[in-house]
């Protein structure tokens, strides 16, 4: 039987580092502590396999840029319950904060319920002229 991101336990895979007093973050942890294979994913956009473009939105760009990181991770034998650390670059963090419902959507309909160390910057430019964003993420796979 496969399981789904919700079932299986963190706590088997990595564990969320949480100091006692701080307040609980929303949609992201303060730290993760891991042990075993190391896949690393390189900034990833919102373009398709083909290297185009499909959504021009923010949120759709971050749908496909997951969409991606989890392709790369499934050849590396990983899921999204394996991600301990991502680092996001917006082009604006205006538009970003404006369409968080719907980026939290996108994340969630991508890596489910797992929250791993993340950051968000602001960039002024990225490489490819129509992305939006950029995510690099680091993934433990347990011995």
């Amino acid at each position: 039987m496969t399981k789904t991101v919700e079932q299986i336990s963190v706590s088997t895979l990595n564990r969320v580092l949480q100091p006692e007093g701080w307040a609980r973050p929303i949609g992201y942890s303060n730290g993760m502590e891991a042990r075993g294979r190391t896949i690393f994913v390189g900034g990833q956009i919102g373009w398709n396999a083909q290297c185009k473009f499909e959504a021009k939105d923010l949120p759709g760009q971050v749908r496909q840029t997951l969409e991606n990181i989890l392709a790369i991770l499934r050849e590396g034998g990983a899921g999204p319950e394996h991600v301990t650390t991502m680092t996001w670059y917006v082009l604006d963090r205006k538009q970003y904060s404006a369409a968080l419902k719907e980026i939290g959507a996108a994340y969630k309909a991508t890596m489910g319920r797992h929250f791993p160390a993340m950051a968000v910057v602001q960039v002024s430019g990225l490489i490819e002229d129509e992305a939006l964003v950029e995510i690099q993420a680091t993934a433990v796979v347990p011995d």
